[in-house]
């Protein structure tokens, strides 16, 4: 029999980490065990819902690497079918119409309350007669359909991640709501729990793998299946997402869309590789650094944690730094040059491109920070305190500075490169007696405005390349 897993999100809302981290999920085991990963647009919220969430968590899952086999289904294409199922619901008694009214419902909350008891609907239509059911509708009153759920119904499934779950009925809040209001005898919109088990087993799912906030959607779900004489899939409840306090990742107080990640300068592979560990551990120590690919060959649901997975940005940088030093030279400078472009910053060759990225290519974290590293190759560098102080630290540094203006224009050197530059210094540490520390930090200084920065040799040839070496040592004497 065909495995087949899914991705159903509701488009109401920009991709979040936690629903990318379950699709990566879904795709991770449905390609070590040969199925297929498909995706269900779970769009019956009128009001919510947006076409552009849609494209957005489309193009985000496109961009993480994780393609889909099938052509994506829209659940709002199938109200009509989700409906003709509350129907034969209805017809075998499993179900009934509920006329409670939305203030009934609050003062029944509120006496809960008072009680201290947990809110729990008393299911006080289930059983009217006919006669009951036809003078409500001709008083005008508004139903929603309810599924049976009887107190002393036991729950129970092989969770592949968390062993065994029970559930009592008499924890689920009392008959579950399978659809909104309608007058009449309609059927309103249909509602979550009955229409992901009518599309789950329209697509033939065979293995649902979700957040742990689903675990009680689950036991009222097994009981829908059940009463439709559909087919149970195996269920697996994925830990969530906690920020650095142990609390539920939340948009409200940190980064959580797929875009403000990209929009940061992490790369796909790398956010796609460490929300792999986002609740998952490779047993032998194979290295962090996979490709999904490879992931998925050692990847299983009975690895994944159960506790709560912390989200750890030291070890997202980490990771996104490591793929970033491994990438191809080439492909790399096209990232970077985007910044640049973006910038409006003109470099003066491909060749020049190439080794500024090569340069700076060991010390980014995110792709973003190419333009902080770039820029003192493209505007001048503001002269900081400390190396104000430096240059007037020591009369060698500002001799030192001279005696390279010197040399290069003596020589005649239009281009400097790692010999002719070596040569220089060498020749003014001999010569004039000027320490090579006091040499190298006098050429930072005039570079960078400061006393740190990348490899100097290498920045001199680059801002030599640019005819902007001269004139940034120049600026020390003014």
């Amino acid at each position: 029999m065909e495995k087949r897993l899914r991705l159903a999100p509701s488009p109401t809302g920009l991709l979040h980490i936690g629903t990318a981290r379950t699709a990566l999920f879904n795709w991770l085991y449905a390609r070590k065990i040969n199925g297929k990963f498909l995706i269900r647009i779970e769009d019956t919220d009128i009001v919510r819902s947006k076409s552009e969430y849609t494209t957005n968590i489309l193009n985000g899952l496109n961009w993480l690497g994780l393609n889909w086999d099938e052509e994506p289904i829209n659940q709002s294409k199938r109200v009509s079918v989700h409906k003709n199922y509350i129907k034969r619901l209805l017809e075998s008694g499993a179900a009934y119409r509920c006329f409670t009214s939305e203030s009934e419902i609050l003062d029944l909350r509120k006496k809960q309350k008072e009680s201290g008891l947990p809110p729990k609907h008393d299911n006080r239509h289930r059983n009217l007669t006919r006669k009951e059911i036809k003078e409500f509708i001709s008083q005008g009153k508004s139903s929603v359909i309810r599924f049976k759920i009887d107190d002393e119904t036991e729950i129970k499934w092989e969770d592949q991640i968390r062993g065994e779950i029970r559930w009592q009925g008499k924890d689920l809040g009392g008959d579950l709501v399978l659809s909104r209001r309608a007058l009449g005898d309609e059927i309103g919109n249909p509602l979550y729990n009955l229409a992901v088990v009518v599309d789950d087993n329209f697509m033939n799912i065979t293995h649902v793998v979700r957040g742990e906030d689903h675990i009680s959607n689950t036991a009222k779900q097994i009981l829908i299946y059940k009463a439709l004489n559909f087919k149970l899939p195996i269920f697996s409840h994925t830990p969530l997402i906690l920020n650095s306090e142990g609390k539920k990742l939340s948009k409200r107080n940190s980064v959580t869309s797929i875009d403000e990640f990209k929009e940061m300068g992490y790369l796909p592979e790398a956010l796609a590789n460490y929300m792999a560990f986002l609740g998952w551990s490779i047993k032998s120590p194979e290295s962090e650094i996979l490709s999904l690919s490879e992931i998925s060959e050692v990847f299983n649901l009975s690895d994944v944690n159960k506790a709560g997975a912390k989200f750890n940005w030291e070890k997202l940088n980490w990771i996104n730094s490591q793929y970033i030093k491994k990438m191809e030279l080439t492909q790399l400078s096209k990232f970077i040059k985007n910044y640049w472009n973006e910038m409006g910053w003109e470099s003066p060759s491909t060749e020049w491109d190439l080794k500024l990225t090569n340069l700076i290519q060991d010390s980014m974290i995110l792709l973003k920070d190419a333009i902080d590293q770039s820029k003192p190759f493209f505007i001048l560098s503001q002269m900081k305190k400390e190396g104000e102080e430096f240059l007037e630290s020591k009369k060698e540094v500002k001799e030192s500075l001279k005696y390279i203006l010197f040399y290069l224009k003596e020589e005649n050197i239009t281009k400097v490169n790692k010999d002719n530059a070596r040569e220089i210094i060498n020749k003014i540490t001999v010569k004039h007696s000027i320490k090579k520390g006091i040499l190298m930090k006098s050429l930072r200084v005039a570079f960078f405005g400061c006393l740190s920065g990348p490899d100097l040799i290498q920045s001199w040839e680059l801002f030599s390349e640019n005819k902007i070496d001269i004139p940034l040592i120049e600026r020390c004497f003014n």
